[in-house]
């Protein structure tokens, strides 16, 4: 079924777009390359984001540029890249071009640590963490911007181009391609929440944020309400013109359309994937401890908006609310490091540490302890089986855009009874609503919804799986991405109407 979906997906852009270069911009790259310790060959690894997880299949069925950003040590070095900072991918068989842009250090500490995610993250997602803005971090985020405009159009040159920006590291990369290149077509995906006017007014350089983003065709939100809120932003806090009952905002002669386009991922290929290597052989320790285990999962990058702590005292007191359960419960929750460099981030990591011990020392009998704590990477393949193994994921998020580790759970779980506790602050929430939404910020309340769940018969808890499972399936990553482009070319076509003499 994958299959099909990307086939339709390239009939669709060769109908929409044919003849126009398809470019897509993110901040984060799909590959990374390391230098070894000991020498040798650079080690290529797959960084965790849910971006590149959604974003690699559209590529690899469409073809076409990928530029990002160049983070790894060893992204530059001679015959890993061409003279043009580019390589084909994958190597063995290219199908997209990978174009990296070259950052300075203080540039990227700036722009990616500073301004990106020590202000516009924290401003955007309601975790009760302030945003913390300096003036040499805008510049910084500034100059960046720049870099990756000055590549995009180093790469289309003049051709007929269709570009697709992704996310809040590039908020004002949309006008100064626009000011470039008036006759481009460009989309952008801001892959996390947009909340109120009244939040995102303390941004000393907001009005300069939303001319940015006017700079788009179309720009697309997860969920409704984030381009609602987009809309009564740009209405209230810079001079644009909003149709309400059209969804645009009209600056300087040019509108932008806002729409919805609910992220999603290659469900069917995700499923194929969790089934081709079992559990134990993947995580052979990991599976001796936890057989015959009720085995609940958590997977996350070590972030404050993913409410962590949060799931941890939600398994604490089903532990002290159902006795019964212990012994016979697990949790195992993978926590990747992420922005360490960011003294929030670490002050995350070591409350994780503390308060997974104390519930441990609390709980643990003989050989069974209550919380598994993998403090590390898994490539995409290892976490597909770990997906598959679990009775249960526990997705806590206080605000996200999406989450698709819940997408991912319902796919690699597929024709299996399971369980989904999903928090209703998360995009997916609106999408998945069969799940078993909760309120993370209701310990004991989700506690025993939780033990209500894990106590339903097998076959309710298949039944609900089967049904998340088709949902997912009908709305893949191919059928977001074609509905986007879709939702582009009709754009396209309303401006070549008003461009047309005589009109």
């Amino acid at each position: 079924m994958h299959r099909e979906s990307a086939q339709r997906l390239m009939a669709l852009l060769g109908e929409r777009f044919g003849g126009r270069k398809l470019v897509v911009v993110s901040n984060r790259e799909p590959v990374v390359h390391m230098r070894r310790a000991k020498g040798g060959p650079p080690e290529v690894l797959k960084p965790a984001s849910g971006l590149t997880t959604a974003m690699e299949p559209v590529l690899m069925a469409s073809g076409g540029i990928w530029v990002a950003h160049g983070s790894g040590t060893a992204d530059f070095d001679e015959g890993v890249i061409d003279g043009r900072d580019g390589l084909g991918w994958p190597p063995e068989d290219p199908r997209f071009r990978l174009r990296r842009v070259r950052l300075r250090r203080e540039v990227e500490q700036g722009y990616y640590y500073g301004l990106s995610n020590e202000g516009i993250w924290p401003l955007c997602h309601i975790a009760y963490t302030a945003p913390i803005f300096r003036h040499s971090d805008w510049a910084m985020y500034r100059e960046a911007n720049q870099a990756f405009a000055d590549a995009v159009l180093d790469e289309i040159g003049s051709e007929p181009s269709v570009v697709f920006v992704n996310d809040y590291h590039l908020g004002l990369l949309p006008r100064m391609l626009r000011r470039a290149r008036p006759d481009i077509l460009i989309a952008h995906f801001w892959h996390i929440p947009w909340p109120n006017r009244e939040v995102l007014r303390v941004m000393p350089w907001i009005e300069e944020l939303l001319d940015g983003l006017l700079g788009n065709d179309l720009l697309g939100f997860h969920v409704q309400h984030h381009c609602n809120n987009f809309l009564d932003t740009v209405d209230r806090g810079i001079e644009c013109l909003v149709d309400y009952e059209h969804h645009r905002a009209t600056r300087g002669g040019h509108s932008t359309f806002v729409r919805p386009f609910p992220i999603s991922i290659d469900a069917a290929g995700y499923a194929e994937t969790a089934k081709k290597r079992p559990f134990e052989e993947v995580f052979p320790d990991l599976a001796e401890k936890t057989k015959n285990q009720i085995l609940l999962l958590g997977v996350d990058r070590l972030d404050y908006t993913k409410g962590i702590p949060h799931r941890l005292r939600i398994v604490e007191a089903l532990l002290d609310k159902h006795p019964d359960l212990r012994g016979r419960v697990t949790l195992v929750q993978v926590g990747a490091p992420t922005r360490t460099a960011i003294p929030r981030y670490a002050s995350l990591a070591e409350e994780v540490l503390e308060l997974v011990g104390s519930i441990n020392d609390k709980f643990q009998q003989d050989d069974w302890k209550p919380i598994h704590f993998l403090a590390e990477h898994h490539d995409r393949d290892a976490l597909a089986s770990l997906y598959r193994r679990a009775d249960g994921c526990l997705v806590t998020s206080l605000h996200d855009g999406m989450n698709l580790v819940a997408k991912e759970y319902v796919a690699a779980h597929a024709g299996k009874a399971g369980i989904l506790m999903l928090s209703k602050y998360t995009g997916a929430a609106r999408d998945l609503f069969e799940a078993c939404l909760v309120n993370p910020y209701d310990i004991e309340g989700s506690a025993d919804v939780l033990a209500e769940t894990l106590r339903l018969p097998e076959a309710v808890r298949a039944e609900a799986m089967d049904r998340l499972y088709n949902r997912v399936c009908a709305h893949d990553v191919f059928d977001w991405a074609a509905s986007l482009f879709r939702a582009l070319s009709d754009v396209s076509l309303r401006r070549e109407a008003m461009t047309f003499p005589g009109n």
